[in-house]
């Protein structure tokens, strides 16, 4: 049995060409009837493309409505990234059926390395925007399910939690689609997948060794977050630095000082974290007063100041518990200093403690207790023989 061998495709240059050729020789009426079909062609593209934005759109209106008073970039979008790549495959590919009409051979393309460079081209196209709609529909159902579920949580602390978990799972899942995307991208160019996840696999090994302490940063981040050690929103303080908690990724947390400096800290790095809003806080207070003062009608001042401030409605929900005198803490030839503490509720515990110390200032004021002033004494210094 004979087998007939196949022609090879010209070359592209013959192919040009011969199009060009062709282009001259048509008569008007059929480039009028081929200019109309080009025409109809491009407008089902622009069809297509809206169309498929519309659809998105809506998509996403219904899975998250966005807010009319957030900025138009902030607001929630679904399949930005995989439009833009699906905006270009649809102008080529209208791009080439234009081409046909007008006489183009398409099909001898095909055959040649233009054609088979086309074709892995256009399977990576498929393949880029498939994962890039997959991260995105993953970030948005995600943002979504603890977003609700936050909102339903009984404490802000359960929902402070959620936000926080959100975007490790976010960050998790988009790596996943990546590295997957990336093997299939590298098996379409013909690189073979099955050494190149066998060396992964071993590069992955010594590269654990050595980067041991990301990979501790990792865990002790999950660990933090499931243990409810701290989450976002949280005023915590790290070594001797101190501020409210701004975002947790998959291997840093980033605390914003009161001055706006940001503190960012590596989870190995955060050995012991002291957090000041967890459940409940105290405000906690310290008045000197002289020794001449009686104590009894110091503290009863202590304990009305806090009373009258846990009766203002300003401070509804801050303050906890009554405000629990502690007594004397402290004797000294300066005086005497006495202590107490106000329970209120997270975060709210400098705001209270500053309107006590303003209160209480002016409640002393008014009864005229006396609060010590510093001494300078003047020592004179004398010579061994007895001088001044």
């Amino acid at each position: 049995m004979s087998l007939t061998p196949q022609t090879p495709a010209p070359p592209l240059a013959e192919q040009l060409q011969s199009f060009v050729n062709g282009l001259l020789t048509l008569d008007p009426t059929q480039a009028a009837i081929r200019g109309g079909l080009s025409i109809l062609v491009f407008i089902g593209a622009a069809l297509l493309i809206w169309g498929i934005r519309l659809v998105l759109k809506t998509v996403s209106e219904r899975l998250a409505p966005s807010d009319p008073k957030a900025p138009p970039r902030k607001r929630t979008g679904l399949g930005r990234w995989s439009m833009r790549i699906a905006r270009i495959a649809i102008i080529i590919a209208a791009l080439l059926v234009v081409l046909r009409v007008w006489g183009f051979d398409l099909e001898t393309l095909s055959k040649g390395p233009v054609g088979a460079v086309l074709g892995v081209a256009a399977h990576i196209a498929i393949i880029i925007v498939l994962a890039l709609a997959a991260i995105e529909i993953a970030s948005l159902a995600i943002n979504q399910v603890f977003g609700r579920i936050a909102k339903r949580a009984k404490n802000a602390r359960r929902a402070s939690q959620l936000r926080t978990l959100a975007p490790v799972l976010t960050g998790v899942c988009t790596t996943t689609f990546v590295v997957v995307a990336t093997m299939m991208t590298l098996s379409e160019v013909g690189v073979e997948i099955g050494p190149l996840l066998a060396g992964a696999g071993i590069v992955g090994l010594a590269v654990g060794f050595g980067a041991q302490t990301i990979v501790k940063d990792f865990l002790t981040g999950i660990f933090l977050i499931l243990e409810d050690t701290v989450s976002i929103g949280d005023s915590v303080k790290i070594a001797e630095f101190s501020g409210t908690v701004e975002e947790m990724s998959l291997r840093t947390i980033k605390l914003r000082d009161y001055d706006g400096t940001l503190h960012v800290f590596p989870y190995s790095e955060a050995q012991v974290i002291h957090n000041r809003t967890k459940g409940f806080s105290y405000a906690v207070f310290e008045i000197m007063i002289s020794n001449s003062v009686q104590i009894a009608d110091a503290l009863d001042l202590m304990k009305k100041v806090g009373d009258e401030l846990k009766a203002d409605p300003a401070n509804a929900g801050a303050i906890l518990h009554d405000t629990e005198i502690a007594g004397v803490d402290k004797l000294s030839d300066a005086g005497i200093l006495l202590k107490g503490r106000i329970r209120t509720a997270p975060g709210a515990q400098w705001r209270i403690g500053r309107e006590y110390l303003r209160r209480i200032k002016l409640a002393l004021d008014e009864a005229g207790v006396e609060t010590p002033t510093p001494l300078l004494k003047m020592v004179a210094m004398t010579t061994p023989d007895g001088a001044a």
